[in-house]
């Protein structure tokens, strides 16, 4: 019995009721397909998830889908139609043909107009975590999905130092020939290498000198010789909607004491954090260990220094279940998660390293093979 079984028992549910496209996580999870139109996915307790579709779609979804496939016509919603107006409350009728007895669990991302209508045909309850805690442990095809878009982001990590590397320096500031290199030529750099791996970019961050004290800064301008440049890469692979989360710190030029410095914390504090990673630890001692880390070499954590959590697990979503932040819960074998430990100073920069990883039965495996040089 998985955790939406579970779910639908101890409350007494009749049926898990879903309503979305494929890039609704919980959706994509649930049927595995792809599909732009949203649909309608029921599930009753120990049976196969049913898919409702339109018809154009049906023979596509029985090929693709791992769920039972019926059209729209065949699950009653052009009959209903015929006596309702409003498209949402044919969809709530919709559903109680479907699940005739009892009441329904819906995810907390269903629609407030069709939950309000399904509400007059019977009780709904919502779903707070189930299908969350089943996508959180990845299978052998998951976690080789996630593999696959990793090597695409080596490939666009690898770039984009390439182009920073080659870059000149005149009076403090870094040219492509004789064009100014910018945040955003990085960036492009970067997403032209997805694409062309079958990748979707998300917003990239290519920052430098006191922008990287703000983590998520997406950066902009023209890169400076000898300061911070942080380079964080989450894209989605196009066909399977897998993610992958990689961060690295660089400079051209000499990087200055403070910085160099809070380089080699943060990349131990990193190395730390891969040996304690393994299932059945909560996420919060990991964190924790980092936090205690950072104190003792110098480091503050909370509003300036170490800001972030450790890390988040890595899935349909770039930001998923498990946490490994100070409320992060018990680590699972075959959960991928994010090892990404950093230090911010305003003023002075930041600095942060990212991996992502399979919590394996031996620890931390890292997907992310790429090396963590900071000067170039």
């Amino acid at each position: 019995m998985d955790a939406l079984d579970l779910a639908l028992e101890e409350g007494g549910f009749g049926a898990y009721v879903a309503f979305g496209n494929s890039q609704d996580p919980d959706v994509l999870y649930l049927t595995r397909f792809s599909v732009t139109d949203p649909v309608l996915y029921i599930r009753r307790r120990g049976e196969r998830g049913v898919i409702v579709v339109p018809q154009m779609e049906c023979e596509r979804a029985a090929k693709e889908a791992d769920a039972v496939v019926i059209s729209r016509e065949e699950a009653g919603f052009f009959e209903i139609a015929k006596e309702e107006r409003d498209s949402w409350r044919v969809l709530a009728r919709v559903i109680g043909r479907q699940v005739p007895v009892g009441p329904v669990l819906v995810p907390a991302s269903f629609p407030y107009a069709l939950g309000s209508e399904l509400a007059r045909e019977k009780q709904v309850g919502v779903d707070r975590d189930a299908v969350h805690r089943m996508r959180e442990v990845k299978t052998a095809r998951e976690i080789g999905s996630i593999r696959h878009v990793q090597h695409a982001c080596d490939r666009a990590m690898e770039r984009a130092l390439l182009v920073i590397r080659k870059a000149k320096a005149r009076k403090g500031l870094l040219f492509q020939g004789a064009v100014p290199l910018t945040s955003s030529l990085v960036r492009s750099a970067i997403h032209q290498v997805l694409v062309r791996n079958g990748c979707i970019p998300g917003e990239t961050i290519v920052s430098c000198g006191e922008e990287t004290a703000m983590p998520h800064r997406r950066g902009d301008g023209q890169l400076t010789e000898d300061e911070p440049i942080v380079i964080d890469i989450f894209p989605r692979d196009q066909e399977t909607g897998y993610f992958t989360d990689m961060t690295r710190t660089v400079c051209r030029g000499e990087a200055s004491p403070e910085i160099a410095d809070m380089f080699r914390a943060v990349r131990d504090a990193q190395d730390l954090a891969s040996r304690l990673i393994r299932p059945g630890v909560p996420g919060a001692d990991v964190y924790q260990a980092a936090v205690d880390f950072f104190r003792e070499a110098g480091y503050e954590s909370g509003s300036r220094g170490f800001v972030h959590s450790l890390g988040h697990g890595v899935g349909l979503e770039v930001h998923e279940l498990p946490g490994l932040g100070p409320s992060g819960g018990e680590l699972k074998e075959n959960s991928v998660v994010t090892n990404e430990p950093g230090l911010y100073y305003p003023g002075t920069g930041g600095v942060r390293l990212e991996n992502t990883g399979v919590v394996g039965r031996g620890g931390f495996s890292s997907l992310t093979r790429f090396g963590r040089d900071l000067v170039l």
